[in-house]
């Protein structure tokens, strides 16, 4: 229970990579404050299952959100962990100025905001973790505004680092490999997983528990000497 006592905000907390940081970030003994958009059933069933975690929807296309967001940690915040996000997959040809908008929205400022709030809500010695993705060293067809959106989240993690450092908050980047969620299984064809598999040193998918690991460790005391990092957690696809 290395958290004990301590609170988080994880946006993105309903499904997938968030879920499971919830959960861990939980059992770690943090009070843990999650937002979801759409996702109200899960949410609620997450946060009736677990001691100490609060559900808050938060659309992150309206910056205007954030106030709710923290309004359950107005006593003080630990831990911020920007996890949300959208991957809408279209070639450069076809990208229109609304749907660039909405992804920077979305991936870039809300998380931008979100540490902007967090600079005077974290107590000293806390921790930011921002979720990236390995897709901004591997980019591939159709996701320009993806991977250009998360590459300016890792600038911003790095500038906060040298910002946050004097009062001891560390800021750092989780980048996930391939990782085996529902999302990812919609958007791809069995083969096309099956051959990240056996391109990974650890021959297989991530899952969402491999991220969320990560994040705890970030998270926790063990980490106070780390920050300005990139981790790319994708289990050796990238070596």
């Amino acid at each position: 229970m290395t958290l004990t006592g301590k609170t988080a905000i994880v946006t993105g907390g309903s499904r997938g990579i968030g879920r499971a940081i919830v959960r861990r970030l939980a059992r770690d003994g943090a009070t843990v404050v999650f937002s979801y958009k759409e996702n109200k059933a899960q949410a609620d069933e997450l946060a009736a299952r677990l001691d100490g975690v609060i559900a808050v929807r938060a659309d992150q296309e309206d910056p205007a959100a954030l106030d709710a967001l923290f309004a359950p940690v107005s006593d003080g915040l630990d831990i911020l962990v920007n996890n949300a996000a959208v991957n809408p997959r279209a070639p450069i040809a076809d990208i229109t100025a609304e749907e660039f908008d909405r992804v920077m929205t979305v991936n870039a400022l809300f998380p931008l905001l979100a540490m902007r709030r967090a600079a005077s809500a974290l107590r000293d010695g806390g921790r930011v973790v921002n979720i990236s993705t390995l897709n901004t060293v591997l980019p591939a067809p159709g996701h320009a505004l993806y991977c250009a959106s998360k590459a300016a989240l890792e600038q911003f993690t790095a500038v906060a680092a040298r910002e946050f450092g004097e009062r001891g908050i560390t800021v750092n980047t989780v980048s996930p490999g391939a990782t085996d969620t529902d999302l990812l299984r919609a958007s791809n064809p069995p083969e096309a997983l099956e051959q990240t598999a056996a391109l990974t040193a650890l021959r297989r998918l991530g899952r969402p528990d491999d991220i969320a690991d990560v994040v705890s460790f970030l998270a926790g005391p063990d980490s106070h000497w780390i920050t300005g990092q990139n981790l790319r957690a994708g289990g050796g696809f990238l070596l």
